[in-house]
């Protein structure tokens, strides 16, 4: 596989700043939603419900949250692929920031007064009383919440680290032409 990409101190330095921004919205906005991202997500969520449910009704159930993770992931395949570090971060921040709205709703699984898609059930309240945890709610969320913290900060110091890692040229076999690994 082809090396990545270089990251150059300014596009570092313009992923930080958006990734700071980020970071303000998040803590400053109704925990767990961030206006213009959160609304997206709510399409791949809801498109989740939709596209898993054609398997059944458990997956349609589960559907709707993974769909907003399902999503995301495709794009930083796609960028891993491509060895594009700074759109394959970009795509863990979007995956990571889902962590947040996820946990919005998860904890508000016992006492449901967050307004729902067409006033429909409330997923994570029947997922957890499948699980017999819906005492666990919030706990839960909490613990999904620390979660995207950690994964925002290390997405944040992976692409640090790739941005300040020595950029050597690749060694090639000079029989194959062939990049060698290290």
């Amino acid at each position: 596989m082809a090396p990545w990409q270089p990251v150059t101190r300014l596009k570092f330095g313009i992923f930080s700043l958006c990734f700071g921004l980020l970071i303000v919205i998040m803590l400053r906005s109704e925990p767990g939603y961030v206006p213009l991202l959160d609304d997206a997500n709510l399409l791949f969520h809801e498109a989740g419900h939709i596209a898993f449910g054609l398997l059944g009704g458990t997956p349609g159930l589960y559907g709707g949250t993974l769909g907003q993770f399902v999503f995301p992931l495709v794009l930083i395949i796609g960028f891993w692929r491509q060895r594009l570090p700074v759109s394959f971060a970009a795509g863990w921040v979007w995956f990571f920031e889902n962590f947040f709205n996820v946990a919005r709703y998860l904890a508000d699984a016992r006492a449901q007064v967050l307004p729902l898609v067409g006033g429909g059930e409330h997923d994570w309240f029947n997922i957890l009383c499948r699980w017999h945890l819906l005492y666990y709610d919030a706990r839960l969320a909490a613990l999904l919440q620390i979660a995207g913290w950690a994964g925002l900060a290390a997405i944040w110091c992976w692409l640090a680290w790739r941005t300040l890692a020595k950029s050597k040229p690749p060694r090639v076999d000079p029989a194959t032409q062939t990049s060698l690994p290290g």
